[in-house]
């Protein structure tokens, strides 16, 4: 290592790593042998000690348009030094409204009023929130049940973990919110292994909607709520005709339908919106991550037209919705998220997506043969490799696999004893090809 990179090493690793508490993440091993970025730029991160190393995951999913643009940077940067901040309780500033609109018109079908949040745990409360106060004004003050999936993640706030149906993200917490009830997930590895897209099998289980009317009554149901593709579960992708099947059985029974699309918003299947790349328009979506790129935390509610002109019937002074955040809209967040769309749409990164599909999958699927895997799941850019546990080591197999892959250069994601994966949109084919390597290499070198 030469002095200058010895300096900046010692520049960019803290002298004590201890008052942190980590999220998400085992704080010991990671204080043991830190893993330390100090810089990025497009489809790389940096580390402290100065090795490039290709990110595979987009951050958390949500850095879509690659790090660093410098579109964001100096729209960013014109923001702070223009208005930095401004309320948004009973007075606004233009940005919020320029960006809602925006919004609204991208969004599919009449999803054309947005609330504006900080984080995708903050949108699914708020969703929750708005649903239930929608049947409230609307008659329906019976309608307090709210229905998620199994296997499903809606953030970390009490309702999102409520509706969620992944036990560590539970367990601890008890259940402080009442009157929630769960669908089956749909993975069924014997049934669906291997599939490239969406599995045949499975579109039955949206039935089980219909058992959960019949042991609550519908008049008792407020909203389902379901991620279109389970991402922190480990990609799941919805079975063929399930979510058309949900669609309906919601209008049978007046229950109000909710995307959680925080990952799969923004071009990471190769449309908009997961709902336009399945052909179902929720009632409520909400939407984070690569609304701004990441690079300004930013969440939102967008809600059909006849639910806000329900809330709109009070008298003109009355608050219609008593909910919001001090940083709801906050200026610099919405200036980041008018040039993360400027690009998305500039760059045809969408359509590249959708483009890039088939090559992705194909190099998913060139790991099908590897020791250990038992599964591989994929579409538009986002993937997962599923690794057999080791016999009384759930989780080891996949982390040591992340851990490898990173000394090797290229950032992966563990959930369970699943490789997952979701690069920037700007990921280029030989880069496609140096994340699928790097797997393969690992894997065939694994115990």
């Amino acid at each position: 290592m030469s002095e200058s990179t010895q300096n900046a090493h010692h520049e960019s690793m803290p002298n004590d790593l201890d008052p942190l508490w980590m999220p998400f993440t085992a704080n010991k091993q990671f204080k043991s042998a830190p893993r330390m970025l100090v810089s990025a730029e497009g489809m790389h991160y940096t580390t402290s000690d100065n090795r490039k190393v290709l990110d595979a995951t987009s951050g958390l999913w949500c850095v879509n348009c690659g790090h660093a643009r410098k579109e964001i940077t100096e729209a960013v940067s014109a923001q702070v030094g223009k208005l930095e901040y401004a309320p948004g309780f009973q007075i606004g500033h233009p940005a919020s409204f320029e960006f809602a609109a925006r919004l609204a018109a991208l969004a599919p079908g009449d999803l054309d009023h947005v609330f504006f949040t900080n984080s995708g745990s903050e949108a699914a409360d708020t969703a929750l929130k708005i649903a239930l106060a929608y049947h409230n004004i609307t008659g329906n003050a019976s309608r307090t049940r709210l229905i998620g999936r199994e296997k499903g993640y809606h953030g970390v706030g009490f309702g999102g973990i409520a509706v969620g149906g992944i036990a560590n993200n539970r367990k601890h917490f008890g259940t402080a919110f009442p009157g929630v009830d769960h669908l089956p997930h749909t993975y069924n590895i014997k049934q669906t292994a291997f599939t490239k897209g969406q599995p045949e099998w499975g579109g039955h289980l949206a039935e089980d909607l219909e058992r959960i009317v019949a042991l609550h009554d519908a008049s008792t149901i407020a909203a389902v709520i379901v991620e279109p593709m389970s991402g922190s579960a480990g990609v799941i992708l919805p079975p063929k005709g399930y979510l058309k099947r949900l669609r309906e059985i919601c209008d049978k029974h007046g229950i109000l339908l909710i995307f959680d699309e925080v990952i799969t918003g923004f071009g990471r299947l190769g449309e908009s919106f997961a709902a336009e790349r399945f052909g179902v328009v929720p009632d409520i979506m909400t939407v984070a991550k690569g609304l701004t790129n990441a690079a300004i935390p930013m969440g939102a509610v967008l809600v059909r037209k006849h639910i806000y002109d329900a809330f709109m019937s009070s008298s003109e002074n009355a608050i219609e919705l008593f909910h919001g955040y001090t940083y709801s809209g906050h200026p610099v967040a919405c200036a980041a998220g008018q040039a993360a769309l400027d690009i998305y749409i500039n760059d045809g990164l969408f359509e590249r997506a959708a483009e890039l599909e088939s090559y992705w999958i194909d190099a998913a699927f060139s790991l099908q043969d590897h020791s250990h895997v038992i599964d591989i799941r994929a579409m538009g850019l986002v993937g997962a490799i599923e690794l057999e546990p080791m016999a009384g080591k759930p989780t080891v197999r996949a982390f040591d696999a992340f851990l490898k892959c990173f000394e090797r250069g290229v950032l992966v994601r563990t959930t369970g004893d699943i490789i997952a994966l979701s690069p920037p949109l700007i990921v280029e084919k030989n880069q496609i090809d140096q994340i699928f390597e790097t797997i393969g290499d690992v894997l065939k070198k694994a115990a």
